[in-house]
């Protein structure tokens, strides 16, 4: 078959920057955080000075040392072989199948909340939300990267970065015009008690929330100047989305009572909440569009990114020919037609689970441990590559030479090592009923969805390396 040509590049440092956003800050993700109150502070200074900005380090030393399009596949690939470079995009890739049915009942519920909050109960209603958005955003994802990128940048304005800095600024006015406030801020409510690992395993979902800034390194590709402007981009995104995550979670926490939040609502009827003490509740309409806009973006985002990374892959030999298909804009067609069939398919089966809350603790669990196992193979494949690959240049390097690879690298290995281990802790915060069936059905997810790259690569036929 003949490979599409390669597309002209159309990525500056802002609209890469903005998919990073998209992908990654959510307000969806604030109201869990709050729970913590003040001491959710700590837990985003843990959470970025451990992984984060490691991550993002990493990340930035890689695209620009390999800038050609696969990202983690082309990273694990030249520092541990072929395989193990296949097991990292298939984690990358498949830890997002399972997490769309999170964000798209996010988005169905999101929606509702415009027009009539209580469809946001109804099943037939949540499924045709989620089969429309879903194909409709896959659609036009097919329609090239710079659809892409504005339907991304879009999302981060609309969703994140505008509702954001309002409830940003309410916040702070509660504080100036002295409003009782539902947390202290001593420095004994910063550090958070830590007489049971239960109560910390929400710090999986936390590092889950920071976690994808590689995810752009697939597009390095389609950046203008690639070696300069994706190193920009990196920074300017990690100073939004930490700076947005911080603020807003504790603007949230100011008003809203612990105990108050739901984790389906995806934030809601906390944003509600919000805005009624503000009397402020004519605006809910229009502030739930607009954070429905945004997780659109950040779904367009990553229903994209991971993909095209597959698509190396599959490229490289590791999957059948028909998915190796690219169409003129250069987007992995059949892939995301194929990704999009499966996601609908768990979307159904996630409308049936009987009890919503723990269903989507334990999918957002699942989605933290194949994810969290993906970036244990980048942390190791960037110090690898230091000695393996010398003499590739780096237009950016992690400071301070080999050592300093070793300290960023391995301190964000440790903490994804950490967080999985936690992970597999049921939070107290929740009932999550059976112990036995919550441990049963992460343990046995997650290794299954791991080993299943091995197991394509018994059934590998040779005409798969053929272009």
């Amino acid at each position: 078959m003949e490979k599409a040509p390669n597309p002209p590049r159309t990525l500056g440092v802002f609209t890469l920057a903005m998919i990073n956003v998209a992908a990654i800050c959510s307000i969806k993700n604030w109201p869990l955080t709050a729970e913590y109150g003040f001491s959710s502070l700590f837990f985003y200074i843990v959470a970025a000075l451990l992984f984060f900005i490691p991550s993002a380090l990493v990340s930035a030393e890689l695209a620009t040392g390999w800038p050609e399009r696969g990202g983690i596949f082309v990273w694990v690939k030249e520092a541990l072989g072929h395989k193990w470079g296949f097991l990292a995009v298939w984690l990358l890739w498949v830890n997002n199948v399972v997490w769309y049915p999170t964000v798209l009942s996010f988005i169905a519920a999101t929606i509702a909340y415009a027009f009539n909050p209580a469809l946001a109960d109804n099943p037939l209603y949540t499924f045709l939300v989620i089969f429309i958005a879903y194909w409709g955003t896959t659609l036009l994802n097919l329609r090239g990267m710079k659809a892409s990128g504005f339907i991304s940048s879009l999302g981060a304005f609309a969703g994140a970065i505008i509702p954001g800095v309002l409830i940003i600024l309410l916040g702070l006015s509660w504080i100036f015009f002295g409003r009782p406030s539902e947390i202290s801020f001593g420095m004994s409510d910063l550090i958070p008690s830590f007489s049971s690992a239960n109560q910390i395993v929400f710090l999986a979902g936390l590092i889950l929330g920071l976690a994808g800034m590689e995810m752009s390194a697939v597009h390095a590709r389609d950046v203008i100047n690639p070696q300069k402007n994706y190193p920009r981009a990196i920074l300017l995104s990690t100073i939004l989305i930490v700076g947005l995550s911080v603020l807003g979670t504790l603007a949230i926490a100011i008003v809203i009572p612990q105990g108050k939040v739901s984790l389906v609502s995806g934030g809601m009827e906390a944003i509600k909440y919000f805005l009624d003490s503000y009397n402020m509740g004519w605006s809910v309409p229009l502030i739930s569009v607009m954070i429905a806009i945004g997780a659109l973006g950040q779904m367009s985002t990553w229903i994209v990114g991971p993909s095209k990374g597959l698509l190396a892959a599959a490229q490289s030999g590791e999957l059948p020919h028909i998915l190796h298909k690219e169409n003129k804009k250069g987007m992995p067609v059949n892939l995301l037609i194929f990704q999009g069939i499966i996601a609908s398919v768990i979307s159904c089966v996630f409308l049936l689970m009987p009890n919503v809350n723990t269903s989507f603790w334990i999918l957002l669990a699942m989605v933290a441990q194949l994810y969290l196992i993906m970036y244990l193979l980048m942390f190791i494949s960037a110090i690898v590559l230091r000695y393996k690959r010398p003499n590739v240049k780096r237009s950016y390097r992690v400071p301070c030479g080999n050592l300093g690879m070793w300290i960023v690298g391995g301190v964000g290995f440790l903490a994804s090592l950490a967080t999985i281990v936690i992970g597999f802790l049921p939070p107290d915060q929740l009932e999550t009923g059976n112990l036995i069936f919550y441990e049963s059905f992460l343990i046995v997810g997650t290794v299954l969805l791991t080993i299943a790259p091995f197991v394509i690569h018994l059934f590998k036929k040779k005409s798969w390396d053929k272009p």
